[in-house]
């Protein structure tokens, strides 16, 4: 018998009750539990969301890894009862939606769609675009959906720069790394899209300085994590035309509160983190694998590594 605790938030249960079995079956694992409540020392795998019940790991002794529901795990890898290993998820309907939400809003940026939407005005102004191979962007953050998006970019001729901590290869992409590499990543950059991670190293890596490396006018995205931006240095970036508009779709507080200034600006895009959603049935299937390596005594997939935080 597999006993796994489901910890998320409750209307999460109600989608996954079905769809994880039905994984599981396809994976061929037989005689399972599937549980919003179990005892924590039956518990062989916690599938779980930083919204869910379980704060504390340290009761759940017999767990062999922690499978989350969610991209993101800064808000758990420094949990010190998390001893299990921690796999974060990463599916193709999460990266689906990434690049439909990035490559939509590149090219409402790029083609000037809003001039046209929100001011028809009488006035007949015949401005053609730049074509995308001279409108380079940069991507900070070339990890699984990174580079989902760059691949997705590249296909349209924008010629796209991509930037980590670590250094990394790929076809078609200039890649860069390091501090050096940041510079040079954002310099002459007339859009950026930011998908790193949250952690101390990679808080405000938008900020006055290199909002300045960027070319005037440029536009930004950020369907990655609140604090990689700067808030005060992006709005004052905005207000003197160096950065020429900001569609964001995750913040420091969420959800964003009423009173914040971006709600307000004219140049600022909000949009309520759905820029990319776990599907329950891609994730199930990930899930799913990663639980029949468990039982086979094969390596977890994306296991997190808690020293870079990711």
């Amino acid at each position: 018998m597999v006993n796994i605790l489901f910890s998320a938030h409750d209307d999460r249960w109600e989608v996954y009750k079905t769809a994880l079995p039905e994984a599981l079956a396809e994976a061929g694992i037989e005689n399972v539990t599937l549980s919003r409540d179990l005892p924590p020392a039956d518990v062989d795998y916690i599938v779980f969301a930083p919204n869910g019940p379980v704060k504390n790991f340290s009761p759940y002794t017999r767990c062999k890894a922690v499978l989350s529901l969610w991209a993101g795990v800064e808000t758990v890898v420094g949990n010190q009862t998390l001893t299990q290993p921690l796999c974060r998820m990463v599916d193709d309907g999460l990266k689906q939606g990434m690049v439909e939400w990035v490559t939509g809003h590149v090219l409402r940026h790029h083609l000037g769609m809003d001039r046209h939407i929100l001011g028809q005005n009488g006035e007949w102004r015949p401005e053609a675009p730049p074509l995308a191979k001279d409108r380079p962007i940069t991507i900070l953050g070339i990890g699984e959906l990174g580079l989902a998006c760059a691949d997705a970019l590249r296909a349209l001729n924008f010629p796209v720069r991509g930037w980590s901590r670590s250094e990394k290869t790929h076809p078609g992409i200039d890649c860069f790394h390091g501090e050096d590499g940041l510079t040079k990543a954002l310099t002459g950059a007339q859009g950026v899209v930011l998908l790193l991670p949250a952690t101390p190293a990679t808080e405000n890596i938008l900020n006055d300085r290199t909002l300045a490396c960027l070319a005037p006018g440029a536009f930004i995205l950020n369907p990655g994590r609140g604090p990689l931006i700067d808030d005060a240095a992006l709005l004052a970036a905005l207000d003197i035309g160096q950065v020429g508009h900001a569609t964001l779709d995750v913040f420091r507080v969420e959800p964003l509160p009423a009173e914040h200034p971006y709600w307000a600006h004219p140049q600022v895009t909000v949009t309520p983190h759905i820029a990319s959603e776990t599907r329950p049935d891609t994730s199930s299937q990930v899930v799913a694998e990663n639980i029949r390596r468990g039982e086979a005594g094969e390596p977890f997939l994306f296991v997190v590594d808690r020293g870079a935080g990711y």
